[in-house]
């Protein structure tokens, strides 16, 4: 039964718990390390499905005359631990490849249009009205953009709490966060994809990032920034500081991380990647190999 129960932890780590959890506020508390809890389970949901089948194929090498019934059972896990892991790689080379497409048009196109800033070359400002602000993160070729817009439109501090937002974003890395979260989501077929781990994890880097901006110039700047520029919208491949602004308003409010929400998330993504294989697939993995060499 070891790769029915884990196929079955894999589809409620895929579909149940993450919509359990999508609808809790207390990770935003704590954005780091909800974004952790987040990603082990995603990978610990990966690992139980593919537990699931490396156990089935060890099983139908192991097990002595089995019933045909119990035979197609495990060939159903096996195929469907095979299909994740396919459908992730695959995910992966064409997210990577889409994704770095549209950033590397749209980095060429504010380099035509936009006018570099004597303060930093990466900062490109785009003349228009429109209210803008956003960063093309990248290894070598990062750009932060603004419109003249928004630099009439924000005042000093406010404008340097949008940049330390956008360098924030870029310094870090936050598009490879949310790249391998959907990575992950595209791994799964149709039927156990859920939204909520991306969703989440899009509205927690944002969180990191003001975090960051608000040691630079404190919450009442970042505060106006958020006001001025919330709904804008950024490019596709871009990440831009206009969403979730009444949820990030909300939580300027509070102190930026709570040390129960920390330790929370990171006692529940301890739990589901070794859980799993310490109580049911190592055992049983060991069992089924001392079956075959023996």
């Amino acid at each position: 039964m070891t790769p029915v129960l884990l196929g079955l932890i894999g589809v409620a780590l895929a579909l149940p718990v993450p919509a359990l959890l999508a609808r809790a506020s207390w990770p935003y508390r704590s954005p780091a390390a909800g974004i952790v809890m987040w990603q082990s389970l995603a990978i610990a949901a990966i690992l139980a499905i593919s537990g699931a089948g490396l156990s089935t194929a060890l099983w139908l090498v192991s097990e002595q005359d089995p019933s045909p019934s119990r035979v197609a059972l495990h060939v159903l896990v096996l195929l469907v631990g095979v299909l994740v892991w396919a459908r992730f790689w695959w995910a992966a080379w064409t997210v990577w490849r889409r994704t770095g497409t549209r950033r590397r048009r749209q980095r060429e196109l504010v380099d035509l249009l936009g006018e570099p800033d004597g303060r930093s070359p990466a900062l490109r400002v785009l003349q228009h009205e429109a209210l803008v602000a956003y960063c093309l993160p990248d290894r070598t070729q990062a750009r932060v953009v603004v419109s003249s817009g928004t630099i009439d439109k924000l005042g000093a501090d406010e404008l340097r709490a949008v940049l330390a937002h956008e360098r924030a974003h870029v310094g870090a890395r936050h598009d490879l966060v949310l790249e391998g979260f959907e990575f992950l989501r595209a791994a799964y077929p149709r039927i156990l994809r859920t939204d909520a781990p991306l969703a989440q994890s899009r509205v927690m880097v944002e969180l990191l990032a003001d975090d960051a901006a608000r040691r630079v110039t404190g919450d009442r700047a970042l505060a106006g920034a958020i006001v001025t520029l919330a709904g804008s919208q950024a490019p596709d491949g871009a990440m831009g500081i206009g969403s979730e602004a009444l949820l990030r308003l909300e939580r300027l409010q509070d102190p930026p991380v709570r040390w129960w929400a920390t330790t929370l998330a990171w006692t529940i993504s301890v739990v589901v990647l070794v859980g799993p294989t310490v109580f049911l697939a190592a055992p049983w993995i060991a069992h089924a190999l001392d079956v075959v060499i023996g």
